[in-house]
């Protein structure tokens, strides 16, 4: 193809294209694509850096999200307030069939490789457990561990498995 520089606003489009073992470079940061890749649509890329971006997911149709294998599974061994390891940058907890009291809260830390304490945690109750029932939040986040905190806010206790799912992403301070 050639070499070709464009300029920030201008707009390339390769109809019916593929790039085979291509690299280019995003203002100072050169990014590299193994392999063939083809794109369908259009992509806009504004002030970008693509970093190993291997589990990025962007479709028009779906959205923005992680590919297969880029999340995980664990289950808490012996209670709420027991800790787990899950080493992805997304993935789904299931809490330990114990009692948690009405109006009751309990935390535990996910020791993950894949956050930084600049990073954003998202967590929702996505299965098991009683829907409505359980208040599910960050309320901590450092390098390499984030702290999830369960509250029971129906008015009896619960003894049930909740799932949680969790995504970072990836943010800075400046």
């Amino acid at each position: 193809m050639g070499s070709t520089t464009v300029y920030l606003g201008d707009t390339v489009t390769l109809p019916n294209s593929s790039l085979t073992n291509s690299s280019f470079t995003i203002g100072n940061t050169s990014v590299s694509l193994g392999g063939t890749q083809t794109s369908f649509g259009n992509v806009t890329l504004t002030n970008a850096t693509l970093t190993n971006a291997s589990s990025v997911k962007i479709n028009t149709n779906n959205g923005i999200g992680y590919t297969t294998g880029a999340g995980g599974l664990v289950t808490q061994a012996t209670s709420k307030t027991t800790g787990v390891t899950l080493d992805k940058i997304c993935g789904s907890i299931t809490t330990a069939n114990t009692a948690l009291a009405a109006g009751a809260e309990a935390s535990f830390v996910v020791t993950c490789s894949a956050v930084d304490g600049t990073d954003v945690v998202i967590v929702n109750h996505v299965s098991g457990g009683t829907a409505g029932a359980y208040g599910v939040f960050v309320t901590n986040v450092t390098g390499g561990l984030f702290t999830i905190t369960i509250t029971n806010l129906s008015a009896g206790s619960l003894t049930e498995q909740p799932v949680i799912r969790y995504a970072i992403i990836k943010a800075i301070n400046a």
